[in-house]
């Protein structure tokens, strides 16, 4: 891709390249993701998408099950994280 005079990387806004879920179970961004020059761009391009929910999905699950979040704090940020995947599919067809 092309962006203004320089070449966007071809990994740009690729969750599973960007930000990996690493061996502790939790996502990080390799090294040479935070040198590029595209770094912030191309995460909020990758939690954009279907897979950046399920990042949400797993935070919320990581948060209550640390105690951090109640039963019914899980359950509305679930729900609001359902009907954003159902909109999206919406905009899709």
């Amino acid at each position: 891709m092309k962006n203004g005079k320089k070449d966007i990387p071809a990994c740009f806004g690729d969750l599973d390249t960007v930000f990996p879920q690493g061996a502790d179970g939790l996502r990080h961004s390799p090294k040479a993701c935070l040198a590029c020059a595209y770094k912030t761009e191309c995460l909020r391009s990758a939690m954009q998408g279907e897979k950046g929910l399920g990042v949400r999905e797993e935070k919320v699950d990581r948060a209550y099950s640390s105690g951090m979040l109640s039963f019914f704090e899980r359950w509305s940020q679930k729900k609001e994280i359902n009907a954003r995947r159902k909109q999206k599919d919406k905009e899709k067809e």
